[in-house]
Formats: structure tokens, sequence, C-alpha cells
């Protein structure tokens, strides 16, 4: 830290908390305390341990954190296409950000992926970690989530109102003031701010490429980040949205013209399927079809992808793939995914956890059935990896056709499967049929599957080996085309081998 930090207290000066908070917002970092101490009656909140699938990350070479992180983030508006501009200035916040790191310094890749932790469920989800943790973990990349919205922050303070006290997402407006929105949405609440996310996003990211030695990614007071990294799914693929074509461009003129981000992952978020969020609690979302919902010269590369659950709602969010330096970009539609893959709440905080929190437990079967089963790692683990050459060594990604599209309805092959977008033999060599969308409400974007009868299989696998070989040559060629990893592949083929088709 710089030498104005202090650990002497003078009659009348500054108490240290608030002069290492001054500090650090000098530098545009947040101030960092932690890592918090687990202990057996006080742990994070989403922590790798105590998942609804727990993981024991010392087994794979991993440590974790928990952080909390502290400073002043501007309330933005968005009147009209452009930057967004300054709402309310320098409100102060306090949060927290979970860090997955390789133990091993040498083994650390100097990459890092930040997302913003996902609230649709009305806590944490860490979805980023759910679903591409194979591929980090291979890498030796890093992973930080970071608590971003009011009604997660609730959920933390009734999971444990001792460990996370000192969060706060308050409002700078008073209820007095006309500009604190008398009506906010049923997730929000006029004391807090949502659009505290935006700068606490910035900041995060800052605090990655730096060297000071409150880097959760420094080892031994050294750090060796390369490149930082941007995921968001679903709402907080909005956020990302928002972020990009909002606030990026204030922050990197901040910045020297330096990205704050290498390169961005978005997911399950584009057009009329959350496209865009509200800047701030009070704003309303630009009308659909604004030039806001498509990211364009970012500087940096970006892929996006769409699931079968949502692909058409978000149709408008398609544009055409680009290699031009400055609008480096890849469109993807992942054919037979579900949009809330089991993964989420497999990989986040277990349910004895959420129940503590106050909050309800996301809904695992739905009228047809299970929620969808189909692994859409496999397609975001290629995205991660591909990005990362994309960025660090020019090597662009494959191009996809989207899903096939005809008078606004998929076009579907003799097994009721859709046709086109990304591919994978559990589509092209079948024993389902896949589906993005189920019932009841709370299933529409979970999906199912339909298995086939055991004639159905007879009829076009004639014997187990022919099923394997199908599956091992399609995913040959998948792995070849770069659209999934040869880890996963090699994965796919060992399932194969080990069921009972035909």
């Amino acid at each position: 830290m710089p030498s104005t930090v202090t650990t002497r207290r003078t009659r009348g000066a500054m108490p240290r908390h608030l002069r290492v908070l001054a500090a650090a917002d000098r530098e545009g970092l947040p101030a960092v305390s932690g890592p918090l101490p687990d202990t057996a009656s006080s742990h994070a909140f989403g922590a790798a341990a105590y998942e609804d699938v727990p993981e024991d990350l010392a087994k794979s070479g991993y440590t974790e954190g928990e952080y909390i992180i502290s400073g002043m983030a501007n309330v933005y508006d968005w009147p009209q296409p452009g930057p967004a501009v300054v709402r309310t200035p320098r409100a102060p916040y306090t949060t927290r950000m979970l860090v997955r790191r390789p133990a091993d310094p040498k083994k650390f890749s100097g990459r890092v992926v930040v997302e913003m932790l996902n609230p649709s469920s009305l806590f944490d989800l860490n979805i980023g970690w759910a679903h591409m943790h194979r591929q980090l973990v291979r890498n030796g990349d890093a992973w930080v989530g970071v608590t971003v919205k009011p009604t997660s922050m609730q959920a933390l303070k009734n999971f444990d109102p001792q460990r996370y006290k000192d969060l706060s997402l308050a409002n700078p407006l008073p209820l007095s003031d006309p500009r604190n929105c008398g009506k906010v949405a049923a997730d929000s609440s006029r004391t807090t701010e949502n659009g505290l996310a935006w700068d606490i996003y910035t900041q995060v990211g800052l605090l990655m490429h730096s060297t000071s030695a409150t880097n959760p990614l420094s080892y031994d007071g050294r750090t060796t980040v390369r490149r930082v990294y941007g995921f968001g799914y679903s709402q907080t693929g909005g956020y990302l949205y928002n972020w990009i074509n909002g606030v990026r461009p204030l922050a990197e003129k901040a910045n020297g013209g330096r990205p704050i981000y290498d390169g961005y992952l978005i997911a399950g978020a584009g057009g009329s399927f959350v496209g865009m969020v509200p800047i701030n609690q009070c704003a309303a979302v630009p009308p659909a079809g604004a030039p806001r919902y498509q990211l364009k010269n970012v500087g940096v590369p970006v892929i996006h992808a769409m699931t079968q659950s949502d692909y058409l709602t978000g149709i408008d969010s398609r544009r055409p793939d680009s290699d031009a330096p400055e609008d480096r970009y890849r469109h993807y539609e992942m054919a037979g995914t579900g949009h809330s893959s089991p993964d989420h709440p497999y990989y986040s905080a277990r349910p004895a956890d959420v129940a503590k929190a106050g909050r309800e437990v996301p809904r695992m079967n739905c009228n047809e059935g299970p929620r969808s089963r189909f692994p859409s790692y496999i397609f975001l683990d290629a995205m991660l990896r591909n990005l990362e050459q994309w960025t660090e060594n020019g090597v662009a990604p494959p191009h996809a056709a989207p899903v096939t599209v005809e008078n606004g309805e998929p076009v579907l092959d003799e097994h009721g499967n859709v046709t086109g977008g990304l591919r994978s033999p559990y589509l092209d060599v079948p024993t389902s049929t896949w589906y993005g969308n189920s019932t009841p409400d709370s299933c529409d974007i979970a999906g199912h599957e339909v298995p086939f009868s055991r004639a159905e299989l007879a009829k076009l696998y004639p014997s187990h080996g022919a099923y394997v070989a199908a599956v091992s040559a399609n995913t040959r060629r998948l792995v070849a085309g770069r659209t999934i990893t040869p880890e996963d592949g090699r994965a796919l083929m060992r399932e194969a081998a080990a069921s009972d088709v035909p």
C-alpha cells in the first residue's frame, strides 16, 4: 500500500480502516480485508466445501478465501446511447468476494475469471464456477465471484449476521429525496441501491490487475496476473451488457485508455432475454431493439452464447461474427442445452444454507421430470479456452451457424431435436429428445429430456459398439473443430462406452 497508509493512531487522526479505504480509493482500488476465517460455526456462503455437491479444492491443488472489499461507487443514469452519466457520485459500499486459486504459484496460469454472482434466486449462485470449474482447474486459472445485488447481500446477512455485518449497498439518497423513487422492483428496496454494481465490477477488475499487496491473487506479496476475463450468465449477463456499453467507456478513459477486462464470455443473456437491466433501480431498461442491446467495437474479444431455452426470446441478440481488431466477436447458440442447469444449484450453497439465508431452495424437478441434465459445460469450457487463445495468441475461435429457425419456430430433425447451433453427440448421435423449456413457470427455462425407447435405440444402433463408434467419431470431429475441448471429448467417449445403449 502507499506510504500514506500508517499503522499508528494520532490524536484526531482518521481511523485506520478509513485511511486504508482513502488510500485505496486514490488508486481506484477497493480496500480489501481477509480472508475471513472459516470455523466450526461460520463459513462462507457458497464455499466449495458447503456446496450442494461439496468440493475438496485441496485435492485439485486449489485454495479458497472470502474477502471483504470496500470502496466508493457512483450511481449512474443512462438516458441515451453512449456512455452512462453519473446520477449520484461516490456512494460508499462494502461487499464480499470469493476467490479460488491454485495453491502453488507455479501452477497459476496468470488468468482470472471475474463474475458478478448471479442473484436471480435472491441469493448468490456461483454459475461461472459451476459451469467451468473443470476447465479452470485444468488451466490453473483463478476464479473470483463478487456479491453485487442488495437482495443477495440480505441473504448473506440472514445466513450469518455476524460474519456479514459490515456489508452494505446502501442507497446514498435519503427516502425524502425525490430521486429515491417511491416504487422499486419486488426484489429491491428504497434503502439500498442496485446501481452500485457497475463501479464495484470496475474496481475488482482493477484490483485483479494491480500489483497491490492487497490483491488476493498475490503470492508472497508478488502478483503474476496476466489476463482478467469477465463472465456473466443470465441476469449478470445483462449486467455485463450494461457495464460494457454504458460504464466501460468511462472506466477505461479513467484507466488511461487501458482495458479493465481483457475479454468477455456472456451466456444466457441477450436481446429481449435479459439483454439489459436497469442502470439504477429507479431507471427503466432501454426500449427493445435499441442499439445498446448489441455489443460492437468493444476493443477486446467477446464470446456470446444463448441456450436452447432462451435463444428464441433473445433472437434479436444475433449479430454477425467479426475478426476486426476492435470488434472481435463470436455468437453461439448451444443446441440441446437448458438455461437453468442442475449445475447451478449443485455448485452453489447447499440447501440447508439457502434455507438459513431465508431463501427458497431452487426446484430441481419440473412437471416433465428432472431439470435437463444436458452438460452445457462442454461448450462453455471450449469457449473459455478459445477466448483465452484469441486474446493471448490471436487464434480466432471457430464459427457456428445459429439454431435453424423458420417462421419464428425451430426446424427440428426426425428425433424432435433442433438443427443448427453448436453440436454435440447428444444431438448428432442421440438417445433422447432435448427440450429447452418446461412447466410450470419456474421451470420455463430449465428444460428436460425425453429418452428414446429401447426399441427406438435398437433401430438406431445395431450394437453397443456401433453406438460408441458413432459417438467417438462425432466427438473427434468436434474436438478437431475446437467446439469441445480434448478433455471433455474424452469424457464424452468414456460416458458412451460405460452406457448400456442400445
